[in-house]
């Protein structure tokens, strides 16, 4: 079989396996399968089957799947599709309006808005944080300055017992084995926020690489891989002895990918979780547009690289049945939603985030009143 078409085989089977376990456990990480949740979005009135359309970001891929297939569950008249075709893509098929909603990691700017006549909402449905997986066997507890990951991804450090990774891991036994760093391939969003944030704490890199949904890659320099989506840079570190790349959280969590804690400006060694990323998120202010980046957050115990992810949806659509059926799944999205985003390694979104979020959303559909729990 074809290592694209085995990605996504697995990750559908991983998908649908997730989805059950999830529907079965019940309590805090079922995503409303009972209760007055669950129930209003079956009473939404639909007058008939309403399919919508998405594509985007790989990042919020498995949550946004999820939510949609445990919405048909409860409400069969809604069909949700999602593709996790990356930021870039997604934006793209948004601004040309083939599809009814996009996702992004990186929200739209100002230009890319402006080519939209029907209006666009920037809406940020999850947050979560950005990783440096590895495939070391017999190496746990990778702890990585930043001097020693920028030189990784600059391509300057290039076997694993370079002193630079030595010096802060006294107590591992690092093998002479050359670094294999794995990247997208595609235009996306993680890679947005991952060469913004090495493009503010690193000179070099702001000179010689920069920030951006695609870049130049130094493969002169050391061993580069690209994969496509999310999925498919896991797949290639799951494959690959001696690499790293960097993935969304639950991606590494949920194939038990052992992932490096990052030294952060504060000068702290601190490992990607959940409490970490979350008490990160819990200082962010949102502006009055729901924009903002998490740029080298300060803090003993932030850890660095966390994210919004940003749902992109149109102010007015043609089908006042899909304006409605896009508040509905918003609406779930803000609720049920967010009980899943902690098993997926995702971070839930604070209620007054996810009111102003609802607030900004609730001109889709006028007569459709999105509620928060």
């Amino acid at each position: 079989m074809p290592n694209k078409n085995r990605t996504h085989l697995l990750t559908a089977l991983s998908l649908a396996t997730l989805t059950a376990t999830l529907t079965a456990c019940g309590g805090g990480d079922t995503a409303g399968t009972s209760g007055e949740g669950s129930n209003r979005i079956a009473q939404v009135p639909l007058q008939g089957e309403v399919a919508l359309n998405g594509a985007g970001a790989s990042f919020p891929a498995p949550l946004y799947q999820n939510w949609f297939v445990t919405i048909n569950q409860l409400f069969s008249k809604l069909l949700i599709n999602y593709q996790s075709t990356g930021s870039g893509a997604g934006v793209e098929q948004f601004i040309q309006g083939t599809i009814d909603f996009g996702a992004s990691d990186v929200a739209m700017s100002d230009e890319d808005m402006a080519r939209v006549s029907r209006g666009v909402l920037l809406l940020p449905m999850t947050a979560g944080s950005i990783v440096m997986a590895y495939n070391l066997p017999g190496v746990e507890g990778l702890k990585l300055s930043r001097e020693a990951y920028i030189g990784i991804f600059l391509g300057t450090i290039t076997r694993w017992n370079d002193a630079k990774i030595a010096a802060d891991n006294p107590d591992l036994k690092l093998p002479d084995e050359e670094i294999t760093v794995v990247h997208r391939a595609d235009g996306s969003g993680t890679t947005g926020v991952f060469t913004k944030f090495l493009s503010a704490v690193s000179p070099e890199w702001k000179k010689s690489i920069g920030e951006g949904k695609a870049v130049q890659w130094p493969t002169k320099k050391g061993k580069f891989l690209g994969g496509r989506g999310n999925e498919g840079v896991t797949a290639l570190i799951q494959q690959n002895q001696g690499s790293i790349g960097y993935i969304e959280y639950g991606f590494a969590k949920n194939n038990n990918l052992p992932m490096a804690a990052l030294q952060n400006q504060a000068g702290k060694f601190v490992a990607p979780d959940e409490t970490n990323a979350a008490a990160t998120l819990a200082n962010v202010e949102l502006p009055e547009n729901l924009r903002a980046f998490i740029i080298d957050p300060p803090g003993e115990n932030s850890y660095p690289i966390v994210t919004y992810s940003w749902m992109l949806v149109y102010k007015k659509y043609d089908n006042p049945q899909k304006a409605l059926a896009m508040e509905a799944m918003i609406e779930f999205g803000l609720n049920q939603g967010q009980e899943q985003s902690a098993a997926l390694g995702y971070i839930p979104l604070p209620k007054n985030v996810r009111e102003r979020v609802a607030a900004a959303a609730d001109v889709i559909y006028p007569d459709y009143t999105i509620k928060v729990d």
